[in-house]
């Protein structure tokens, strides 16, 4: 027979939980800001540079090719991008040397160094 644990009396986090601050040490850190950490931690900008990439794609890579092809993620420097057919994944290989040069202005110098194209259609 298997003893049974009296139940923790802990409160559980929920509605209106906030976390306690530890005697003497720092404040509770926002959930952003742990996030970008974390996504630093993997390799790179990551999270906040996508998010950002995101909000700008059309006008970073045009209309045309932004309405055929998303960012999907953003790892160690490769920029993963999702195209709905094949031949927009061949139009975005010829295009990768422009297609950095305006990363590069649009989210700084060496942030995506490898892109990767996946085709996943609708």
């Amino acid at each position: 027979m298997t003893a049974r644990r009296p139940p923790s009396r802990q409160p559980k986090p929920g509605p209106g939980w906030f976390p306690l601050r530890e005697p003497g040490g720092p404040p509770p850190r926002p959930v952003g800001d742990s996030l970008a950490a974390v996504a630093r931690n993997l390799g790179g900008a990551g999270g906040p540079a996508l998010v950002d990439l995101l909000n700008r794609w059309p006008a970073v890579v045009g209309e045309g090719l932004a309405a055929h092809c998303r960012p999907v993620s953003l790892r160690a420097g490769t920029l993963t991008i999702a195209t709905d057919e094949p031949a927009w994944g061949a139009q975005l290989g010829w295009l990768e040397a422009d297609l950095r040069r305006r990363l590069d202005g649009a989210l700084g110098t060496g942030v995506v160094t490898r892109i990767a194209v996946r085709v996943r259609p609708p």
